[in-house]
C-alpha cells in the first residue's frame, strides 16, 4: 500500500512539474510578431502577411481596435478624388507646411513628407478593403478640406476598425486576444531573438522570431505616466482608451532605444466637462461655435488645439460651450451621439438655449448674429476664421460645455522613414519596429487633426514590409 501512495504521488508531482513547465517555458517561433491590434498593428500584421510572412499578432486587451475605435472626425488624405470632384486645391507642399505650423516647426520634415506621399496609397489600399470614406470636411489648422470619414460624418475610427479587422480574420492572420507582450529579447549582437507574452490564464511563454513591430499605442490612459512626462497636466481628463497604459515603455526599457518627445502631449480642446468623453473637432469644422459665460465668442474655433485650449482654459471660471444647431448636426451623423447620449442640451430656440446656459440672453443673441453674418460675408471680422461653412439660424439649437482634455502623445519611439526603431546612437536596432502613436517625432509640439489614423496607417503598414 505504501508503494502505490509513493507511486500516485510521484506520478502527480510529475504531472504537476510538467503543467507548470509547459506553462512557464512554451517556446513557439514565427518571422513577425506584431504587439497591438489597433489601427497600426493590423496595419503592419496585415501588410507583413502579405509579403509573405508568418505573423503573430498580440493584443492584451480582449478586443481590437484600442484608440483607433474612439477616433471620430477623419484620416487625411492629400489629392483625393473627393477634393477634385469639389474643385478643392491641395498639395503636398501645403499639407507639410499645415502640419509644420501645427507642430511649431519641431516635426521631422522628412517623415511629414512620407506622410503627404503615401496618403492617396493608404486611401485606395483602405477602400479596396472596403472603407467608406466618402464625406470630407476641415479640421482646425487645414487650409483646405481634406479629412476624410464615412458618409453622412459617421465616426471614422469604428469603419477603419472594422476593414481591418475582417482582412486579418480573411487572411488568417494568428490573432491572440488577451495577450501581453512583456518583454522583447535580443541577442549578443543587439537583434531581435525573441517576444514574450503573457496570455489571459495568467501562463507565460516565449514566441522566438527576428522581427517585432511595436504598436501599442500612447500613454494617454493612464495619468500616473502622463503627469509623470508633464507635470502641468495633472488633474486633467483624457479621451484615451484604458488599454493606453504607455507599454512600448516598459518594452524597451533595456534595448537602448531612443525615445523623443515624451512631454509632448497634445490636449483636445473639446472634451465634455461633465462626462469627459471627446466631443468631435468636425462639430466646429462644419459650422460649431464655442462661447464663454458671458455669451462672448473668444477665438477662432479652427486655430491649432494647442491655442485653442489655451484660449478655453483663459476664460472666466473656465466655463466654455460648443455651440451648433440641427444644420450641423444633420451634416455630421456623428454628433448624433451627444444627443442621444444627452450629454449636449437642446433647445427649440436661441433664446431658450442662452436661459439654458445661463448666459446673458441679449449678448448671446447678438453673438450669434454677428457670427452668422460673417458666414454670410464669408469674412469673420473678429477672429479671421477660414472656414465659414454654416448659419446658425435655424432649430433645434444645441451646447455641450467643453474643457480641454488629454488627447495624444506626440512622444514615443524615435523611428527612420522605414519605421525601424532608432538606437541611442542614432543606427536601427536590428528587427525592431515601431508605428504608430508608440512612436515620436514626426507631429512636433502639436498633432494636427486627422493625421493619427493617417500616421498609424502609413507607417504600419511600411513596418509590415520590414525594409523592404
Amino acid at each position: 500500500m505504501k508503494k502505490k501512495f509513493t507511486f500516485a504521488v510521484l506520478t502527480l508531482s510529475i504531472s504537476v512539474i510538467s503543467f507548470l513547465l509547459y506553462n512557464t517555458l512554451k517556446v513557439e517561433s514565427t518571422e513577425v510578431v506584431v504587439i497591438g491590434a489597433g489601427a497600426s498593428g493590423m496595419s503592419a500584421a496585415i501588410e507583413a502577411s502579405n509579403q509573405g510572412y508568418d505573423v503573430i499578432l498580440l493584443e492584451k486587451m480582449p478586443y481590437v481596435g484600442g484608440n483607433t475605435v474612439r477616433a471620430t472626425a477623419g484620416i487625411n488624405i492629400v489629392g483625393s478624388e473627393k477634393q477634385a470632384a469639389l474643385g478643392i486645391v491641395d498639395s503636398k507642399s501645403l499639407f507639410v507646411n499645415d502640419v509644420l505650423t501645427s507642430g511649431h516647426s519641431e516635426n521631422n520634415q522628412l517623415m511629414v513628407e512620407k506622410l503627404a506621399d503615401e496618403s492617396a496609397s493608404a486611401l485606395k489600399w483602405l477602400s479596396d478593403m472596403g472603407a467608406d470614406l466618402d464625406d470630407i470636411g476641415i479640421l482646425a489648422g487645414h487650409s483646405v478640406a481634406r479629412t476624410l470619414r464615412p458618409s453622412g460624418g459617421q465616426p471614422v475610427g469604428s469603419e477603419i476598425v472594422r476593414v481591418l479587422k475582417d482582412k486579418v480574420d480573411s487572411m488568417r492572420i494568428d490573432l491572440r486576444l488577451e495577450s501581453k507582450a512583456t518583454a522583447i529579447l535580443t541577442d549578443a549582437d543587439g537583434k531581435i531573438k525573441a517576444v514574450e507574452v503573457l496570455d489571459r490564464t495568467g501562463r507565460s511563454y516565449t514566441i522566438k522570431t527576428s522581427n517585432a513591430i511595436i504598436a501599442t499605442g500612447g500613454f494617454g490612459g493612464s495619468p500616473e505616466m502622463y503627469v509623470y512626462y508633464n507635470q502641468k497636466l495633472k488633474g486633467y481628463k483624457t479621451t484615451n482608451s484604458p488599454s493606453a497604459t504607455g507599454d512600448f515603455v516598459g518594452l524597451v526599457q533595456d534595448l537602448n532605444v531612443q525615445l523623443v518627445d515624451m512631454s509632448y502631449i497634445q490636449t483636445h480642446p473639446t472634451v465634455s466637462y461633465e462626462y469627459g468623453m471627446l466631443i468631435t473637432e468636425a462639430i466646429r469644422g462644419n459650422g460649431g461655435i464655442l462661447i464663454n459665460n458671458k455669451g462672448l465668442r473668444f477665438a477662432d474655433e479652427l486655430e491649432n488645439r494647442d491655442l485653442l485650449s489655451e484660449d478655453i482654459l483663459a476664460q472666466p471660471n473656465q466655463e466654455v460651450f460648443l455651440i451648433f444647431n440641427e444644420a450641423v448636426k444633420a451634416s455630421l451623423a456623428s454628433s448624433n451621439d451627444y444627443i442621444n447620449m444627452e450629454i449636449a442640451l437642446t433647445a427649440d430656440s436661441l433664446e431658450e438655449l442662452a436661459e439654458i446656459m445661463r448666459v446673458d440672453r441679449q449678448t448671446f443673441l447678438s453673438t450669434v448674429s454677428s457670427y452668422n453674418g460673417f458666414v454670410a460675408s464669408g469674412e469673420d471680422h473678429d477672429f479671421g476664421r477660414r472656414s465659414l461653412e454654416r448659419k446658425l439660424e435655424e432649430g433645434p439649437f444645441y451646447a455641450i460645455q467643453v474643457i480641454p482634455g488629454v488627447h495624444y502623445c506626440m512622444g514615443g519611439i524615435l523611428i527612420d522613414e522605414k519605421a525601424r526603431a532608432i538606437d541611442e546612437n542614432g543606427a536601427p536596432i536590428p528587427g525592431l519596429y515601431a508605428s504608430g502613436e508608440a512612436t515620436g517625432g514626426i507631429h512636433g509640439l502639436n498633432r494636427l487633426g486627422g493625421n493619427s489614423l493617417l500616421d498609424a496607417v502609413v507607417f504600419g503598414r511600411i513596418a509590415g514590409r520590414l525594409s523592404k
